[in-house]
């Protein structure tokens, strides 16, 4: 990695990265920071972020993308293995309408525990349910055109 990094002085997660504002940092490598988020949806609850600036996953070093990856697996097993979490959700959001607030890419690295609401108050956003088989190859055929 470069020694200088990318920040943006506005941005609240450059600011922790720099040591401006405190966080409660739970790992830390070359690339990536990981900190308990302020607002958890469950116990331990926590950011991995690139220490370098990009507003979203398009914006970011593919470098600082698999960085990060790689930080909120190593998380979500130390997760796992030191709270007794029965799983992990690990999320980005990208974009205004995918629910992103803090524009610094960012992985939520959410424990999960079966059946304990006072240790996890997370749920899911939506109900699955079926698609229509013709707008799902509608949506594959876009994805998928040269």
């Amino acid at each position: 990695m470069p020694g200088e990094v990318n920040r943006d002085a506005t941005c609240l997660f450059c600011r922790i990265v720099a040591g401006e504002v405190p966080a409660t940092v739970v790992a830390e490598d070359e690339r990536t920071l990981a900190f308990l988020d302020i607002n958890p949806a469950s116990d331990g609850h926590a950011l991995v972020v690139p220490k370098a600036h990009a507003a979203d996953l398009g914006a970011a070093d593919p470098e600082d993308v698999a960085a990060t990856a790689r930080a909120a697996q190593a998380l979500g097993a130390r997760m796992r293995e030191r709270l007794g979490a029965d799983g992990v959700n690990v999320l980005t959001a990208w974009g205004e309408a995918a629910w992103q607030t803090v524009f610094h890419l960012h992985w939520h690295v959410i424990p999960r525990y079966a059946g304990d609401e006072a240790r996890d108050r997370l749920r899911l956003p939506w109900t699955p349910s079926p698609g229509d088989p013709a707008v799902l190859a509608s949506v594959a055929a876009r994805l998928t055109a040269p």
